[in-house]
């Protein structure tokens, strides 16, 4: 009986995986307002009960696919960072590899940018909660001891949190104008950004 556990949690894992692709599958064809249950256990090759499960509603759905991409992004932060380099080379880096990853999936951006707002209230906690992510992993990268050494203030926490808000208005600003293709183009104005506040 003990090793019957381990693999029930694994199978439930794969379930609830393969639930959070078929959401995004299914939100990249038809959008997430026509998005059904339906869809979502179609795409995912798993029955309704299996769905239910794992989540109450689509827009709990919608919340984990979110959480679970915007964690992805911070990974690919956090790959790109090198401490061998300054930071501004890091940062530089950091955002070119965000917008990168960004860019993969415009309608699911799309989803995950304007629609999760909403959702009312749980939308908005998810989003606070990746933001204060973004917002701590930036902090961690810009207040490192070389920058105190050389008599520079450490970054404050409300203007890491307003970098990360003019960042994604500018990825709002892209989704908008159908320049999601073109999201390179925001590293610039977006490294100028976080200059202007260090």
């Amino acid at each position: 009986m003990k090793q019957e556990k381990p693999v029930i949690a694994e199978e439930a894992n794969n379930h609830r995986r393969r639930l959070l692709e078929g959401m995004g599958q299914a939100v990249a064809e038809k959008g997430y307002a026509d998005t059904t249950i339906a869809d979502i256990v179609a795409a995912a090759g798993v029955s309704r009960r299996t769905f239910y499960e794992h989540f109450k509603t689509k827009a709990q759905c919608l919340i984990a696919l979110y959480s679970a991409a915007s964690s992805n992004a911070l990974d690919v932060l956090r790959t790109a960072i090198d401490p061998a380099h300054d930071w501004e080379t890091q940062v530089e880096r950091a955002i070119s590899a965000y917008f990168s990853c960004l860019g993969q999936n415009p309608v699911l951006l799309r989803t995950l940018f304007i629609e999760i707002l909403g959702l009312g209230e749980e939308g908005l906690a998810a989003r606070r909660r990746v933001n204060q992510a973004l917002a701590d992993f930036m902090l961690q990268v810009i207040n490192v001891p070389a920058r105190a050494r050389r008599n520079k203030p450490p970054l404050q926490p409300d203007m890491a949190m307003a970098v990360v808000g003019g960042i994604n208005e500018l990825v709002l600003e892209a989704i908008e104008r159908n320049r999601t293709d073109r999201l390179q183009e925001l590293v610039s104005p977006s490294l100028q950004l976080v200059r202007a506040v260090t």
